[in-house]
C-alpha cells in the first residue's frame, strides 16, 4: 500500500454535482497536498477496503501506443502476484468491462465455479483481501481504458450489504470518475513516466514479445496464447509502460537489445494456486476456506516496484486491472 499519494495542484470543474463525500479530495487535489489518507476515508465510508484505479492511454505524439499506469491502494504482494500471474486473464474486472459499461458487482459466490482459472484468481485475491467489490470502466475524451475497482474483504454479499452498495453506488461512481479526471490532469497529461519503468517482464509479456518479434498481430498472439486480443493488448501496454518505450515496434527493438525475447528453458507459466471453497459457517454466514500459496519460479525476477498497475507522485505509482 502506498504511504502517500501526492499530485502536482490540479483543479478540476465544481459546478457540476460534487457530492460531500469528495469534497475533501477535491480540494487536497487543489492544494496539492497528500491525498491518500482523505481517499482512504472516502473508501471506507462507502464500505470498502481497497480502491484501485487503471488507464491504459495514448499519449499526445501519434507514434506512441497505449501505456499503463495504476494507483491502487491493495497490499504489493497481492500486486506482484497479479502481474508475475497474468491474472488479468481471467480477472473477472477486467472480462466484465470488455463487453459492459455498467458497474459490475461481484463476489466470491457469485463468479466461482464458472472455470478453474477464475476460481484460482478469486481464492488468491481473496487471501490478500480481496473477495468481494464494485468495477467499472470510465469514458474520458481523452483516448483511453480506464477503470476503478472497490473492493472488501467479505466473502459473500448478502441481501443487507447489497442494499449498502446500491444506496451509495452514485456516489461510488462519482468518485471513481473525480479520482480520473485528476488522475489524467495532474499525470497523464503532463506526460509523467509511469513508475512501473524498469519492473520485470512477466512470462505471459514475455511471450507477447516473442511472437510480436515474428509478425503476428495482437488478434494472431491471442489464438496463440488462447486469450483475447484485447488482453494482448493489454500486456502490450504494460511492458511499454516497463521499458520505457513509446511503441510496440520499440519494445521489440528493446527486449532485442536486453535479450529478452528468448524464454529460456527451465521458466514455465508459473503455477496457479489450487482454489478454496465459499463454505458456510454454525453461525449462518460465510467464509473461505484457506488458499494455497503460490510458488514462483526460481527464475522468476522479482522488484518490489513490480505490480499490475501504478500511480503518480513522488513514490505513489505502481505497474494492472486494477484491484
Amino acid at each position: 500500500m502506498f504511504q502517500h499519494l501526492r499530485l502536482a495542484p490540479v483543479v478540476v470543474d465544481r459546478s457540476r454535482y460534487l457530492p460531500p463525500i469528495l469534497l475533501p479530495l477535491v480540494k487536497a487535489a487543489k492544494r496539492g497536498d497528500d491525498m491518500l489518507p482523505v481517499l482512504l476515508t472516502a473508501v471506507h465510508s462507502l464500505g470498502f477496503g481497497t480502491f484501485g484505479y487503471a488507464t491504459a492511454n495514448y499519449h499526445v505524439r501519434p507514434d506512441n501506443d497505449e501505456r499503463m499506469y495504476v494507483f491502487t491502494t491493495a497490499p504489493p504482494n497481492w500486486m506482484k502476484r497479479y502481474d508475475q500471474f497474468a491474472y488479468v486473464e481471467c480477472d473477472p474486472r477486467v472480462l466484465y468491462s470488455f463487453d459492459s459499461a455498467l458497474p459490475f458487482v461481484w463476489d466470491q459466490a457469485s463468479q466461482r465455479g464458472r472455470n478453474p482459472t477464475t476460481d484460482q484468481f478469486l481464492a488468491d485475491a481473496a487471501a490478500h483481501g480481496i473477495a468481494s467489490g464494485v468495477s467499472f470502466p470510465i469514458y474520458s475524451v481523452f483516448p483511453s481504458r480506464n477503470m476503478v475497482t472497490f473492493s472488501s474483504s467479505i466473502p459473500v454479499i448478502d441481501s443487507a450489504r447489497r442494499d449498502e452498495i446500491i444506496r451509495n453506488l452514485g456516489e461510488i461512481v462519482l468518485f471513481g470518475q473525480y479520482f480520473h479526471e485528476l488522475f489524467m490532469k495532474a499525470v497523464v497529461e503532463k506526460g509523467l513516466t509511469p513508475l512501473s519503468e524498469g519492473a520485470p517482464l512477466s512470462f505471459r509479456e514475455r511471450q507477447c514479445l516473442q511472437l510480436a518479434s515474428r509478425g503476428l498481430t495482437s488478434l494472431e498472439i491471442g489464438v496463440k496464447l488462447a486469450i483475447s486480443d484485447r488482453t494482448v493488448n493489454f500486456h502490450f501496454s504494460n511492458m511499454i509502460s516497463k521499458l520505457g518505450v513509446r511503441n510496440r515496434n520499440e519494445a521489440i527493438a528493446k527486449s532485442t537489445r536486453l535479450e529478452l525475447l528468448q524464454v529460456p528453458d527451465g521458466i514455465c507459466d508459473p503455477s496457479r494456486p489450487r482454489t478454496s471453497s465459499v463454505r458456510k459457517t454454525p453461525d449462518g454466514g460465510h467464509s473461505l476456506s484457506p488458499a494455497t500459496t503460490i510458488t514462483t519460479s526460481a527464475h522468476s525476477r522479482t522488484d518490489t516496484r513490480t505490480s499490475a498497475a501504478p500511480t503518480h507522485g513522488p513514490a505513489t505509482q505502481r505497474p494492472v486491472s486494477s484491484s
